[in-house]
């Protein structure tokens, strides 16, 4: 990560702002002292000579926002996004950590490609944390070496973008992690369901004969993954989720007390089938998993409430124009949604009553950090200042012409949206101030 060595940081002192931050129960008016890489008070009685006074006086201060799920394409496809690009994109969309996805070319599936990341976060705008693949080469036929990549620093394991179809490597891969106390990040989709696949398999998929994918296609496979939990041990995250199906198993699960963990991406909590025909099948709106319905999207908004889904993530899965700008069958899965996701859930979510801004920092910051162990999701005195400066009155329409990211394939543009980042502190810098 960036950061100003060998010259004195500033002092800041962000003046009046909303201060939400759930680890501490803390959600009132207030001041946050920062001082190098830390915050060193919380409404300080007095103020360091030198300060430099930011007044947020009706704006949220949030801990910086955590996405645990981003596709950064380096190595290999940097023509879509690298570290660099993808790091300006999240800090302008509030978040001060990403964790990168292991289907980069080549995969990264040994100890010294997780190195290669963080010797490239380096020069990032925002911190970077990477999962190793859970199968060498993520071809889903022998484990990778996960020991190694747990020493050099990887978070957790996934061969995200394929689903691990072969049982027996699934129940070692959770064993194995379990010795080193890592999760398994999971994608949850039947292979053989979905092939083929463009669309959910519903109502929009009949009336145009495109071949769909079932909800089924996820429920089978997380039913599966929940008896592999039981049988192997270890902590299990479902990525993605999407269908009311997927919720119940997972609320189960819990109840139970098993030690699983899901998410769910804006698009999937906001954006339904019916939008992929409004839309007149533009590609920026096909993804997987899929959109679904709105009975799935009410399954997976109550699911919000009573904690069934434990994180909201971006999914974050740039492609270059030339890949997206071809027929709906023939363009490549991924939306991108690092400079749109907070926006977009105070827009549909949180300005709606659905959930509360306190809600959102726990989605979105407190419970992914937590999940995967960062020191992030918290504006404690003595923590990193990480912190995102939110504006909830501001409006604006999504132009991707304003996108850091390289790519522009969101479905949310020309979207009217209210709130914005007003600013984002990594480490007690200033990285992004609109």
């Amino acid at each position: 990560m960036k950061v100003n060595k060998g010259m004195k940081m500033p002092i800041y002192l962000l003046k009046g702002g909303h201060i939400v931050d759930p680890a501490n129960g803390v959600n009132r008016v207030g001041d946050i002292l920062i001082r190098d890489d830390y915050i060193e008070a919380i409404d300080p009685q007095e103020i360091p000579e030198g300060a430099e006074i930011i007044d947020v006086s009706g704006k949220y201060v949030f801990p910086g926002l955590v996405d645990m799920h981003t596709h950064a394409r380096e190595p290999g496809q940097e023509y879509k996004e690298d570290i660099e690009s993808a790091s300006l994109a999240a800090v302008a969309g509030g978040f001060t950590t990403i964790v990168t996805m292991a289907n980069t070319n080549p995969p990264i599936d040994t100890a010294d490609r997780i190195t290669f990341i963080y010797d490239r976060s380096l020069t990032a705008h925002c911190r970077v944390y990477p999962v190793g693949a859970v199968s060498k080469g993520l071809e889903g036929e022998q484990l990778a070496e996960l020991a190694d990549m747990a020493q050099a620093g990887a978070v957790a394991f996934s061969d995200d973008g394929n689903t691990i179809a072969d049982s027996e490597l699934m129940r070692n891969a959770l064993a194995y992690a379990d010795q080193l106390d890592l999760p398994i990040l999971v994608h949850e989709i039947d292979p053989t369901l979905a092939a083929g696949g463009q669309i959910h398999e519903g109502r929009v998929a009949s009336l145009t004969g495109m071949r769909g994918i079932p909800a089924a296609a996820e429920t089978a496979v997380i039913a599966r993954d929940i008896d592999l939990l039981r049988l192997a041990g270890g902590r299990l995250h479902i990525q993605h989720i999407t269908t009311a199906g997927a919720v119940e198993l997972i609320r189960r699960a819990k109840e139970e007390g098993l030690p699983i963990t899901c998410e769910v991406t804006p698009h999937h909590l906001t954006l339904t089938e019916e939008d992929v025909l409004e839309s007149d099948f533009d590609p920026n709106f096909k993804m997987m998993p899929p959109l679904r319905t709105e009975e799935d999207i009410f399954a997976l908004r109550e699911s919000l409430r009573d904690g069934t889904i434990d994180a909201i993530a971006t999914d974050h899965a740039p492609h270059a124009l030339h890949e997206k700008d071809n027929p709906f069958d023939q363009t490549p899965f991924g939306v991108i949604g690092l400079e749109t996701a907070l926006s977009v859930v105070w827009t549909e979510l949180v300005a709606k009553g659905i959930i509360s801004a306190e809600d959102l920092v726990r989605l979105m910051a407190v419970n992914p950090a937590k999940i995967l162990d960062l020191p992030a999701g918290t504006l404690s005195v003595g923590s990193y200042a990480d912190i995102t400066v939110f504006d909830p009155d501001a409006r604006w329409k999504v132009d991707p012409k304003d996108f850091r990211s390289k790519s522009q394939n969101s479905p949310f543009i020309g979207r009217e949206l209210t709130g914005r980042v007003a600013m984002t502190i990594v480490g007690g810098e200033i990285v992004f101030r609109k």
